[in-house]
């Protein structure tokens, strides 16, 4: 399944670069965005090197999930797409 990286997870003044909100293509609403608790995400760099990470809660209603990533993504991932493991 594909995603797309929405933006990093952050607060008013703060963010957290190796945590990312991620929209799943199959996901409309908050019961199909729980299935895909605990899937492994994998964002390939443009050398092609893979970051990996895993989706850990829901985020929002829309369907939306929050990924964490072993380390953070840079901000050229904002809006590429990612693979999530089905």
């Amino acid at each position: 399944m594909k995603g797309k990286v929405v933006n990093y997870r952050g607060g008013q003044r703060t963010q957290k670069a190796n945590q990312m909100i991620i929209a799943p293509e199959k996901s409309s609403n908050k019961e199909d965005a729980g299935k895909l608790l605990g899937k492994k995400i994998e964002w390939t760099t443009p050398s092609g090197k893979k970051i990996t990470g895993e989706v850990t809660r829901v985020h929002g209603r829309k369907g939306y999930v929050v990924a964490r990533f072993e380390k953070g993504l840079p901000g050229q991932a904002i809006s590429t797409e990612v693979d999530i493991e089905t």
